[in-house]
């Protein structure tokens, strides 16, 4: 294994420290915890406050969509492990500005534990608190994490949905109806061609041979659902675009917003000719994207690999919420 590090034992505070003390204009860390918040607080005034977080080795997830127009704050647990309640807790306490906390949480069994746990510890103090758990992955149905389908970069979506909604005043309630209706409407799926290391395990999730890729893998390098020898990138994606196509009937008379997502170890290079493919079968179809991001967003530390997330756009206003102006480390 070789990784710039220190010791793995140290290696999600390290990074949350190196992180906030390089961008201290958009993070301040709460003591004692490892929950990054906006250092602009005086701009989130009577604001509803909108708080994710989960396992660290996801990066830029989810500190660097925290910032004005996004996330109020971000929790960092330990490598693909979800933040403590008492840490998710701080955090809601530290935004709460009197009109509430929405959580956007993944859905994966720790993450949704502790974030209830904490989602009820705020109540005890009167803090009004909704949540959401993200499902974007129609690969697989329960995996080594999860009961139903996993949370995965689908999510970003749901960040800057949410967070331009917040800053231009949305209610608690206007926010958490706002989620249940963009849930249904986001779906990703993905391809590895080799696994993440874990710091403190130091071997791969799993195994690769140099001429295979797996499809469907999560951001834990959990398990897919078809291994096979790599393909062109332009068979790539028409695996992907289909399962996608098979999940939300594409139309042309549609409008989307579509993510192309590296995992961690994917060039840039090759993220732009998966890209290229994916608008040339998608303009096969009719569709023209109207809302698109490419590059490293939610990763598996240092997987190669990339999915695909398309949004159906339901309703206009949806399309503005993703270009509503950010001031974020990653967006």
């Amino acid at each position: 294994m070789k990784k710039i590090i220190n010791d793995p034992k140290n290696t999600v505070p390290e990074m949350v420290d190196g992180l906030v003390r390089s961008y201290p204009q958009f993070l301040e860390k709460l003591p004692n915890t490892e929950a990054m918040i906006r250092s602009d607080k005086a701009s989130m005034t009577n604001k509803v406050g909108i708080v994710s977080g989960g396992g660290s080795g996801h990066e830029p997830t989810h500190a660097g969509f925290v910032g004005a127009g996004m996330l109020s704050a971000a929790v960092a647990g330990q490598v693909f492990t979800s933040p403590t309640p008492d840490q998710i807790y701080a955090a809601i306490k530290a935004v709460d500005q009197g009109k509430g906390v929405f959580l956007v949480v993944k859905n994966y069994s720790g993450d949704v534990m502790n974030f209830d746990m904490a989602k009820d510890m705020a109540a005890m103090d009167n803090i009004k608190v909704k949540s959401i758990v993200v499902n974007d992955d129609i690969a697989v149905e329960n995996s080594l994490y999860t009961q139903g389908r996993r949370g995965v970069a689908g999510t970003i979506f749901m960040h800057k949905v949410l967070g331009a909604a917040a800053d231009q005043g949305a209610s608690l309630d206007e926010i958490s109806d706002l989620a249940k209706k963009v849930l249904p409407n986001i779906s990703t799926i993905a391809v590895a061609l080799s696994a993440a290391t874990v710091p403190e395990v130091g071997k791969p999730g799993f195994e690769l041979a140099d001429d295979e890729i797996e499809y469907g893998v999560g951001i834990h390098s959990e398990p897919g659902y078809r291994r096979e020898k790599i393909k062109p990138s332009k068979e790539l994606v028409k695996e992907l675009l289909g399962k996608i196509n098979e999940e939300q009937h594409l139309n042309k008379n549609h409008q989307y917003a579509v993510l192309v997502n590296g995992m961690g170890a994917t060039p840039l290079m090759e993220q732009y000719i998966f890209s290229h493919d994916l608008l040339n079968q998608l303009a096969d179809k009719g569709i023209k994207p109207s809302f698109i991001k490419v590059g490293n967003y939610m990763t598996s530390i240092d997987m190669a690999g990339i999915s695909l997330t398309m949004f159906d756009l339901v309703e206009h206003k949806w399309l503005d919420y993703l270009n509503y102006p950010v001031k974020t480390i990653a967006w």
